[in-house]
C-alpha cells in the first residue's frame, strides 16, 4: 500500500532534478511517484525518460496533453489531485531544487495524521550548512518543533492531506496566477483547518535552481522587477 502520491514538477534544471529524483528514490516508506515535465527541453526529456526506467517512476510529459506553454502549475495540481483522490491518498509536492531525507516523506505522512485537523504541512528548507533558508527565514527564531502557522507553506517541500484535496477543487484555481502554494495555503485555514511546518529536520534547497531568472533579485533587482512586473513572470 502507498502511504502518499508523491510529485515533481520539472522545468529543466536537470542536475538538480536528478538530485532530488534520486532523494525520493532512497526514502523509506513505500510512495507513488510521478514527474510532471513541463515543457522541458528534448535533451532534459530524453534524460528523465532514462530515468524513469532507472528510478520506476511515473512520467507525465505535459505537451503529450495542453499546447499551454509553461509554466503549468495549475494544471499539475489538477492531475495530481485527480489522482490523489482516486487513490484516496495524500499529495506531497517536492520541488525540483530540493533533496529530501530518507525518512522526510514518512514524517510528512505520520504527522499528517497525528496533527489535529491537517490540512498542510510542510518541511522546513536549509541551506548545506543545515541553516534555515528561502522561503522560511521569518522562522529562523522558531525554537518549537513543530510550528502551527499562519503563514503561507512553500511547495519545495509539503503534504497537502486527502482531506483538503476532497475539499477543495483544484479547477478553481485562478488562471491569472502562476504559482499556487499562497492561494491554496489560505484556502485550507478557510476551509477551518491547520497548516503546520516542521522544524526538526528540514530538507536541502537549492532555491531558483529551477528558475535561474530569479536569481536577478538579488544580482540585478532593476532586470529582476521588470521580468516580474511588465513580463508578469512568476504571478503568486
Amino acid at each position: 500500500m502507498y502511504e502518499a502520491l508523491v510529485i515533481t514538477p520539472v522545468k529543466d534544471s536537470l542536475k538538480t532534478t536528478t538530485e532530488t529524483i534520486e532523494s525520493i528514490k532512497n526514502s523509506t516508506g513505500n510512495f507513488h511517484y510521478c514527474i510532471f515535465n513541463d515543457f522541458s527541453t528534448k535533451e532534459t526529456t530524453n534524460n528523465l525518460k532514462s530515468l524513469s526506467v532507472q528510478h520506476n517512476f511515473e512520467l507525465i510529459n505535459l505537451a503529450e496533453i495542453t499546447n499551454t506553454p509553461s509554466p503549468n502549475y495549475r494544471l499539475v495540481l489538477q492531475l495530481a489531485q485527480e489522482k490523489a483522490l482516486k487513490l484516496n491518498l495524500p499529495l506531497i509536492i517536492v520541488e525540483s531544487d530540493v533533496e529530501v531525507q530518507s525518512n522526510t516523506l514518512s514524517e510528512l505522512v505520520r504527522q499528517s495524521k497525528e496533527l489535529p485537523e491537517c490540512g498542510m504541512v510542510g518541511s522546513v528548507t536549509r541551506d548545506r550548512e543545515g541553516k534555515i533558508n528561502f522561503p522560511y527565514l521569518n522562522f529562523k527564531r522558531t525554537r518549537k518543533e513543530i510550528a502551527k502557522t499562519r503563514h503561507s507553506l512553500s511547495f519545495c517541500c509539503t503534504l497537502i492531506s486527502n482531506e483538503l484535496l476532497k475539499k477543495y477543487d483544484f479547477k478553481t484555481l485562478s488562471t491569472e496566477k502562476h504559482w499556487y502554494d499562497v492561494s491554496i495555503s489560505r484556502k485550507s485555514l478557510q476551509l477551518g483547518l491547520n497548516n503546520y511546518l516542521l522544524l526538526d529536520e528540514g530538507v536541502l534547497h537549492k532555491p531558483h535552481s529551477s528558475r535561474p531568472w530569479k536569481q536577478l533579485k538579488y544580482k540585478n533587482p532593476i532586470k529582476y522587477y521588470y521580468q516580474k512586473l511588465i513580463k508578469r513572470l512568476d504571478r503568486i
